[in-house]
């Protein structure tokens, strides 16, 4: 089934008056919010007994959880100590994504630095290949590793990039940001056909489950000459991407995606319209 979820915590949450991730367990259930993707985006530094009671809130309230790891991952970086940093990252990530009970964790793949796109990807490939390893010696070898499009020219992580890295490992799963194509692809999502084109694509290059079960970012990005600027919310007329035609195509393939709304504060209202537009047209959604 189909699950709808929120990258952090909603400018309505606090407005509310609430101060912690934990009573966001409630008022995501209240919701209709299927799972929670808590970010370590700046560094894993969670003690463990709170990730658990975390984890434990949710549970309690039928919210799932997933975690996004830190920004400095960048495995396209040639310095073998960067790399190991890299590698503790999302070690680091996939213990605290067991800690909530959860079992994805979402990776930005790398940045292109000063070397070519070529030389950038075969060593992001080669790093990718190594953690492979990394993840299982650590006893992290089920966990989903949802590699992650990215929005920026300069970063790693075209749609292509991540149909090659998710074929490495069975434990590697593709996290679609259509944000983040559309953004740098100059607003090429704005028709239902091109979304078609990119789920024709993973159709052609990996297994049936990873494309049923992907992680999805989604929200309305604004862009320029050098692809992602900033995120907005569903309100913004000027960019897109419409989530209606991804919603149509989901429903159509019978896929059974994680989606996450990144929308700029409006991530719980914006997640519950999917939620509710998807019900509209025959999808089979979670009912709280």
């Amino acid at each position: 089934m189909i699950k709808f979820g929120v990258a952090g915590n909603s400018q309505s949450f606090f407005d509310e008056g609430h101060t912690t991730t934990i009573e966001a367990a409630p008022w995501c259930a209240a919701r209709g919010i299927d799972i929670f993707e808590y970010s370590f985006g700046r560094g894993v530094n969670l003690p463990e007994a709170t990730a658990r009671k975390i984890g434990d809130a949710f549970k309690a309230n039928g919210v799932e959880m997933s975690v996004h790891a830190p920004y400095f991952v960048n495995l396209a970086n040639p310095d073998p100590e960067m790399i190991s940093k890299s590698y503790n990252h999302i070690t680091s990530s996939c213990k605290k994504v067991c800690d909530f009970g959860g079992d994805r964790v979402v990776v930005h793949p790398a940045t292109q630095g000063k070397v070519t796109r070529e030389e950038a990807r075969v060593t992001m490939l080669d790093n990718a290949r190594r953690l492979v390893d990394v993840l299982g010696e650590a006893g992290y070898g089920d966990i989903k590793i949802c590699f992650e499009t990215m929005g920026k020219l300069a970063q790693m992580g075209t749609l292509d990039e991540i149909v090659e890295i998710c074929a490495l490992s069975p434990s590697f799963y593709p996290c679609i940001d259509f944000g983040h194509i559309n953004a740098r692809e100059q607003g090429i999502l704005n028709n239902a056909e091109n979304y078609n084109t990119i789920f024709k694509k993973l159709n052609d290059s990996m297994p049936k489950y990873k494309i049923s079960g992907m992680h999805i970012h989604f929200s309305k990005i604004q862009f320029g000459a050098k692809g992602e600027i900033r995120h907005l919310t569903f309100e913004d007329t000027q960019y897109g991407p419409d989530f209606r035609p991804l919603m149509e195509i989901i429903r159509s393939l019978s896929l059974e995606p994680v989606v996450i709304s990144e929308s700029d504060g409006t991530q719980a209202e914006d997640t519950v319209t999917m939620k509710n537009y998807f019900r509209s047209i025959g999808g089979i959604v979670r009912e709280h």
